[in-house]
């Protein structure tokens, strides 16, 4: 999975030193949750990001320190994982969906943004956990 992800961060910057774009801000990786029930993680990149606003996406969630495990599951009766694993590094998965419970090993090394907020980030090296609430 790491592997996978290295090589879509570098074929990306490959294409845009051969094109000449310019180089995006923000983390170079957006991908939305697998739906298929593998707890695989990351899915394709997601083009919904520039047109959403940010308010109205429930969980957006950025490694911007060390990589780190992350669980991610629907907070209902069935629990279904969405994401079960290492996330590296500049990674970033977006979920349009709520209720979700989120615990990190590393809570400090990841940047959690709730319905557009950014939570308060949680001590380097500690476990980490966030509560999206489905709003009504």
């Amino acid at each position: 999975m790491a592997a996978l992800a290295l090589l879509v961060v570098g074929g990306m910057a490959l294409i845009n030193a051969v094109t000449g774009e310019p180089e995006q801000k923000g983390p170079s990786t957006a991908a939305s949750p697998s739906g298929d029930g593998d707890g695989g993680g990351k899915a394709s990149p997601s083009s919904t990001e520039k047109t959403t606003p940010a308010a109205r996406v429930p969980l957006v969630i950025s490694v911007t320190g060390q990589p780190t495990t992350v669980v991610v599951r629907v907070a209902d009766a069935g629990g279904k994982v969405l994401t079960n694993g290492q996330l590296n590094t500049g990674d970033t998965l977006k979920y349009d969906q709520a209720p979700l419970q989120v615990v990190a090993t590393n809570g400090g090394s990841l940047r959690v943004v709730i319905y557009g907020e950014v939570q308060p980030a949680k001590p380097a090296g500690q476990r980490g956990e966030w509560l999206v609430r489905a709003k009504g």
